[in-house]
């Protein structure tokens, strides 16, 4: 019986395909510059698909960029951060055959379901963003 070869990319495609289409999110723009990624945007934040090809792991980060910081976070914590999860282990990372990296996106892909609506509203991004322990950068003036 022949296997059906992975591709990365079609499946993050069928993962967010609806989600994308409801929270009006533009994408996926693709890469395998470093890794191979998925991104989408909409109402000010990046979703970053990530996977790890060496770890057998797929991630989900989310950026939110204000005046003068780029803010990025995994997607559980913030999805703990914004009291839509009680705690962490929802959802799996794992990419090491075709079932996982699919149970691994649908999951993924639900959490920026119930997390974008805080994250698309300015007046609680930043907020939920420091909440779940992002990552900052501070933006220079291109001056």
């Amino acid at each position: 019986m022949a296997r059906r070869k992975v591709n990365f990319f079609d499946e993050v495609r069928t993962a967010f395909a609806e989600l994308a289409g409801d929270l009006r999110l533009t994408g996926p723009e693709e890469s395998e510059r470093i890794a191979p990624s998925s991104h989408y945007k909409g109402a000010g934040v990046e979703y970053r698909i990530l996977l790890d090809v060496m770890e057998g792991t797929v991630s989900c980060d989310v950026e939110v960029a204000t005046d003068t910081v780029d803010l990025t976070a995994d997607i559980e914590p913030l999805a703990i951060a914004a009291g839509v999860v009680e705690k962490r282990g929802g959802i799996s990372y794992s990419a090491r055959n075709l079932n996982q990296l699919q149970k691994s996106l649908r999951g993924q892909a639900e959490y920026v379901r119930r997390v974008h609506p805080f994250l698309a509203d300015p007046a609680t991004a930043e907020t939920l963003m420091r909440k779940a322990g992002a990552r900052e950068w501070i933006r220079r003036d291109p001056s």
